[in-house]
């Protein structure tokens, strides 16, 4: 792991010091590295070992979302352990996105079951295999079965000897409070941009000039860093998908519109959410790119600062609140699994008088 240096002496302190906390929460936004220091803890509570770096010690367990396999029946977490590894080991620095691809879950919700709160409760019951700690690390607590949360309050609060507890969240708040007030908690801040920066160049070969772009549009994700570099492809559709959304709302071709607005709606949920993250990138870095200081404070690609020139000027105080608002207002309708063909026809044609609006 890089980045999070603070974090981790604490940590190595604490655990030399005696002073381990049976439930500990790191919590840092998606891509800061709490999950590849939960696993670190992990490897300095349990000792060096293959099966360690392998994650497959019998006194390491995880926890995390996933979806019913079968309709009407719960799953497990263990279920799903190979594809958890497999993506811990070959890329530890992910969100939801990844991990939903990684397991197939398209557009489905993951969550934590209730169920599950029978399974942490066996496992941590049980003496530890090797004779020391028993770890288990538990990825995104929010996402967590209300059942469930109650359930392990107590061990929570009183564990087993040796037992630990690293719960891994990027929404503290949505954590429940029974849960936060017996948990030791660390906030982690976002990546620098040097942090980042240093980890494209050293750790996956990216080229300077492009390590210190993408350091500089990722806004200290490292997740998010990866994915510039690996869906390239999916850029480059969306800033079609973009331009022609501009150009169909400057000249009212309503008729095209629907028709694009269809094309958006069948991408999948995800893909949907990364699309409007990216306009609303748009939108912010056109709107600054008219304060000419271009060189200071734009984040855009070629291609994009290209289109740039003429756009940018649609793109200002009068209607920036205004197109933002709405981006917004998309993005939460799709959350609540509003009909996405009618959240983008609906905004696609409240564009037409926003972009006027000049």
């Amino acid at each position: 792991m890089f980045g999070q240096e603070e974090a981790r002496r604490r940590l190595e302190d604490e655990l030399r010091q005696g002073r381990v906390a049976h439930a500990l929460m790191l919590c840092g936004p998606e891509g800061c590295g709490a999950l590849p220091l939960a696993v670190e803890y992990a490897r300095m509570l349990l000792g060096g070992s293959a099966m360690v770096d392998k994650l497959q010690h019998p006194d390491l367990h995880f926890v995390f979302p996933i979806y019913k396999k079968q309709s009407g029946k719960d799953s497990w977490c263990d279920e799903f352990l190979r594809e958890w590894r497999e993506q811990l080991l070959t890329q530890p620095y992910f969100g939801m996105a990844e991990w939903m691809t990684m397991v197939g879950a398209e557009n489905q919700q993951l969550m934590i079951y209730a169920n599950e709160s029978d399974a942490i409760i066996k496992k941590l019951s049980l003496k530890s295999s090797q004779g020391g700690y028993k770890v288990m690390i538990v990825w995104l607590p929010e996402k967590m079965h209300e059942t469930c949360a109650n359930k392990i309050l107590k061990m929570l609060e009183e564990p087993p000897a040796q037992t630990v507890f690293i719960l891994v969240s990027e929404q503290p708040d949505r954590v429940l409070q029974t849960i936060r007030s017996r948990t030791q908690m660390i906030m982690l801040p976002r990546l620098s941009e040097q942090e980042v920066d240093e980890a494209l160049r050293d750790n996956y070969g990216i080229m300077p000039a492009d390590a210190k772009r993408i350091a500089r549009v990722c806004g200290g994700n490292m997740a998010q860093a990866l994915r510039i570099i690996t869906n390239d492809t999916d850029n480059a559709y969306f800033f079609e998908l973009f331009v022609e959304l501009m150009r169909l709302a400057y000249v009212r071709k309503v008729k095209e519109m629907k028709i694009w607005s269809e094309r958006v709606a069948n991408m999948g949920r995800e893909r949907i959410k990364a699309f409007l993250e990216y306009c609303q990138k748009m939108v912010r870095e056109n709107f600054i790119y008219n304060f000419q200081r271009q060189d200071e404070l734009n984040y855009m690609s070629e291609k994009e600062a290209e289109f740039a020139v003429k756009f940018a000027p649609f793109i200002n105080e009068r209607n920036v609140i205004g197109i933002m608002e709405e981006l917004a207002a998309a993005q939460n309708d799709v959350a609540q699994n509003t009909n996405a063909k009618i959240v983008f026809f609906d905004f696609a044609l409240k564009m037409i008088m926003l972009i006027k609006n000049r």
